[in-house]
């Protein structure tokens, strides 16, 4: 085996594990040098703040790697939102999975498990037990991203919903729904006697819990909400009318440049010229996103034992076709 990169050797080495890449050391969404940083002209960002002042979903469109995704987390981190609320679409997502989801098999579970542990005391009592009255509902419901966003007190959330365009015709005019009115329903909680709607319900990504009165979550600050999209599908005219949409471009050769030496340094830049031009010439031709370029760039400046043919067949392949059988 080859040692002239002793440091590069990890697997088969042996070595100590290397230091990640600047935007994948986690968690991710922290603002500082730990997140990675999103570049934007001056009329995207424009853009974006139309939206945040409509208080609009922004509906961001462009090729994958146009950097759509992280502009959720660079909002949160810009804004001190605190972290990403994602909910990630995909032709089987309905809108329930994004609002609650309720475990009425570990609540009838537990029921039971009582049951079996305490004597029964009198009809009443086996009344309660038998329909669940008799514990805590909240314990077994927990607010989806979308669910969460909306029951939020302290502040607005950002919500970003990922590849919208890979869901079911009909979710987008679902969705438009819950947000033009910013609330729901729990009819799980909705269906209980007056006395017992307002129930503590655990929120998403957390042990947090939000509080749901009468079985309805309202809406007091409307979430900073980002939809990605690939443009796989065109989406309804009632629904692309109430979003802001932004249309991220494939950034040119000075943007790849501003890119590079803001996640990786000047010295990196200088070492990245040949690959910068083998990146826009492939990308004129083929989807490349730009992360792969970042990921040339820093095996080389971190002393990657490979040619450069060897690096570019590594991490700059093409993303619009399948792998080989």
């Amino acid at each position: 085996m080859c040692i002239r990169a002793r440091g590069w050797w990890v697997f088969r080495g042996p070595a100590e594990l290397p230091e990640p890449p600047p935007w994948r050391r986690f968690p991710v969404s922290r603002r500082g040098p730990h997140a990675q940083r999103h570049l934007m002209s001056p009329e995207e960002i424009s853009v974006v703040n139309a939206a945040i002042h409509l208080r609009r979903p922004l509906l961001v469109t462009g090729r994958p790697g146009t950097g759509k995704s992280s502009l959720a987390r660079a909002l949160a981190a810009d804004l001190g939102l605190g972290d990403v609320l994602r909910w990630s679409v995909n032709s089987r997502s309905t809108l329930a999975d994004a609002l609650y989801r309720y475990d009425a098999v570990g609540r009838l579970r537990e029921a039971s498990l009582q049951r079996e542990r305490e004597p029964l005391r009198g009809a009443a009592r086996r009344l309660r037990r038998r329909t669940g009255q008799g514990s805590d509902i909240g314990t077994y419901l927990r607010l989806g991203p979308l669910g969460t966003a909306l029951a939020a007190t302290g502040g607005p959330r950002v919500l970003l919903i990922d590849e919208l365009d890979k869901s079911d015709i009909d979710l987008p005019n679902d969705l438009l729904v819950v947000l033009e009115e910013g609330e729901f329903e729990i009819p799980e909680l909705a269906r209980l006697p007056e006395r017992r709607r307002t129930a503590d319900v655990l929120a998403t990504g957390s042990l947090d819990r939000v509080r749901v009165h009468r079985g309805t979550v309202s809406c007091a600050h409307f979430p900073v909400v980002v939809m990605t999209s690939n443009g796989e599908r065109e989406f309804p005219p009632a629904f692309l009318r109430r979003c802001v949409r932004l249309d991220l471009r494939d950034p040119d050769e000075a943007r790849l440049r501003d890119i590079v030496r803001q996640n990786l340094g000047e010295d990196a830049l200088a070492q990245a010229e040949d690959l910068i031009d083998v990146f826009l010439r492939r990308a004129a031709a083929q989807t490349l996103a730009t992360d792969q370029l970042l990921a040339a760039v820093h095996l080389r400046v971190t002393g990657a034992d490979l040619s450069r043919e060897e690096l570019l067949n590594a991490v700059l392949h093409r993303l619009d076709e399948a792998f080989p059988a």
